[in-house]
């Protein structure tokens, strides 16, 4: 247990979105309070901005920081949440007042936290160079697109990489409680970590992103010939010769056909039609009550024991796992019958 609260400069860019600010916060500032005995606090969290001026974040809220860089020269971590970008301009555009702190904070000793999009901070920072790590699975195509030197690890919930773990990462959206009960343990022991995942109800994602994982479509890739393609795809990928019958849509030798499939899509031809097919499968298994080894059958798969190891695979579980997962509860589907316009 430490003997004096650890400072966690959270940092605020106008990207961020504030629902895991606040969470991270309070998680952080409840370790240590409210417990069997007098309070003790683990952590010292501080909002941090450019400046103190009110940041207006990517929801529209504003938020008004504790801190400003400039008052902040020493940390004991860094935690960077999550920022709402779609395009490599929006990480240009990221203030570089921030960046640079984040760079020189890390050079002081500051350990580095980063989730969902935060990550991407990070690398942009130039902090991640050959590096392991993980971030929200729809941040992927960008991820490796603009730092392609970077190990990313989609299917993990968090990820720890350099000397002595002093960068960490974790993925999409409420992986932040994993990365924060990772913190508590590590600092104020498995006791408070358990406890707290109690106090707020919390779960380790312990089977990873990949059963939250929906498949990136790119379409705004310019190549009319493979656009066709996906188009007529989208209604026939449960056929048994798809990827030649697609191929034949596209008019191109084979060759050039899977070249400039894999440079539009990110995928090669029969790993993109797989993915499709996982996908409807998911969508059934969460909206019916139909056996999964007929749900392999209407996606495109005789063989019931090829197409579960194909979803497990895909998806990091079991079809019935996947579905008791991810079907809404018996309580949600009571509820949507009760609505006003059902009644009508």
């Amino acid at each position: 247990m430490p003997k004096k609260p650890v400072h966690v400069s959270l940092v605020v860019f106008p990207e961020c979105d504030p629902s895991m600010i606040y969470g991270v916060y309070d998680v952080l500032w409840f370790s240590g309070r409210y417990g069997k005995g007098p309070d003790q606090p683990h952590f010292e969290p501080r909002i941090v901005g450019a400046t103190h001026d009110p940041i207006k974040l990517a929801t529209g809220v504003s938020i008004l920081p504790q801190d400003s860089i400039d008052d902040v020269t020493a940390t004991d971590i860094v935690y960077v949440a999550n920022i709402v970008v779609n395009a490599a301009e929006d990480l240009r555009a990221l203030d570089r007042r921030l960046i640079e702190w984040i760079k020189r904070m890390h050079a002081n000793g500051a350990l580095l936290y980063a989730s969902c999009g935060g990550p991407l901070v990070l690398a942009e920072a130039g902090l991640l160079k050959d590096a392991q790590a993980t971030t929200h699975w729809m941040h992927v195509p960008l991820f490796e697109r603009e730092f392609p030197d970077v190990q990313l690890h989609m299917d993990r919930v968090v990820v720890q990489s350099g000397a002595g773990h002093k960068v960490v990462c974790s993925g999409g959206a409420s992986s932040w409680q994993d990365l924060c009960l990772m913190l508590i343990a590590k600092y104020a022991g498995t006791e408070e970590a358990l406890r707290l995942s109690k106090f707020f109800l919390f779960q380790w994602h312990r089977d990873g992103q990949l059963p939250f994982a929906s498949m990136n479509q790119n379409i705004n890739h310019g190549d009319a010939a493979i656009l066709k393609c996906q188009e007529w795809i989208a209604n026939h990928y449960e056929r048994a010769d798809a990827v030649t019958e697609m191929a034949a849509q596209s008019g191109l030798p084979k060759r050039t056909f899977d070249r400039r499939f894999k440079a539009a899509t990110g995928y090669a031809p029969l790993g993109y039609i797989q993915a499709l097919r996982i996908e409807e499968a998911k969508q059934l298994l969460e909206t019916t009550d139909t056996p999964a080894e007929q749900i392999g059958r209407e996606v495109g798969y005789e063989d019931a024991a090829s197409f579960r190891r194909l979803f497990k695979r895909t998806s990091g579980m079991s079809p019935g796992d996947y579905r008791k997962n991810f079907q809404l509860p018996a309580f949600v589907g009571k509820s949507l019958k009760q609505r006003p316009e059902a009644a009508e």
